[in-house]
């Protein structure tokens, strides 16, 4: 059985319960690690305080989440300080991005939204990325993907990971251009959309997560999110890309460690 790992998950969201059922079960089901994002700076603690727990499972990246209330200047400084102070432990910059579902929602409830202070603060995120060279994980979807890439571009940063990417062939076709990484989530069983996405990357800038404790569909249905469900994943995309499932897995396994330097 190829090893798995998780290249996106909120470890911190879970009960303490499942979270330890989860680290249970990582060496029975041959995982070999948890990329574990974070929402803001008590996200961070709190993923570093598992990170200290489960050192040889769990590999931190800390950030602040786009889809929640704009940061006032001393909580973006006091975050950056504290980053700044990790950095040695943490693997990448993460989760942030740009807040596409709460902008929509805003406006369609008729409600004007500021996007502009997110996307400096994504700059900022960026510039930070390759000041520390850490990999930066994304979550921008459909046209804010490409704002994504303008910024990226702008600053010269190649590592990063958009995390369950959704998005116009134009963008799509300009982040496989620029080796930009996408993973996939158990969502690539029923969507269509995940379908077409995954026949089109190519498998080399490809990695699976489950972003984790969110709940999925499908045969998932009512399930609590369990980065098991990565192995159907791998499956999915061997059979969308008409290839073996272990020459799939081994490969994904391979993008993740080289795109995280994990060991």
């Amino acid at each position: 059985m190829i090893p798995i790992i998780d290249a996106h998950i909120h470890l911190d969201l879970y009960a303490d319960e499942q979270r330890e059922q989860i680290m249970a079960d990582a060496c029975p089901l041959n995982i070999k690690g948890f990329i574990a994002v974070s929402k803001n700076l008590e996200s961070c603690k709190i993923n570093r305080q598992i990170y200290l727990k489960y050192p040889q499972l769990v590999y931190p990246a800390y950030g602040y989440h786009p889809e929640q209330s704009f940061p006032g200047r001393a909580e973006i400084e006091e975050l950056f300080r504290w980053m700044e102070l990790h950095r040695h432990e943490m693997v990448a910059i993460g989760e942030v991005g740009l807040p596409y579902y709460m902008r929509k929602e805003a406006e369609g409830m008729g409600e004007e939204f500021d996007l502009t202070r997110y996307v400096s603060l994504l700059e900022e995120f960026i510039l930070l990325s390759k000041s520390l060279q850490k990999p930066i994980i994304l979550h921008s979807v459909y046209e804010d993907a490409e704002i994504a890439c303008d910024l990226l571009e702008k600053h010269q940063v190649k590592l990063a990971h958009f995390h369950w990417y959704k998005g116009p062939d134009a963008v799509t076709q300009r982040m496989i251009e620029q080796g930009y990484f996408i993973s996939v989530t158990p969502d690539v069983l029923y969507e269509d959309e995940i379908q077409r996405l995954v026949r089109r990357y190519p498998l080399q800038q490809l990695m699976v997560e489950t972003d984790g404790p969110w709940p999925f569909e499908g045969q998932f249905q009512g399930e609590l999110t369990h980065p098991r469900m990565i192995r159907k994943v791998i499956e999915k995309i061997a059979e969308l890309k008409s290839s073996d499932p272990d020459m799939v897995a081994q490969s994904i396994l391979n993008n993740t460690r080289v795109f995280y330097q994990l060991a």
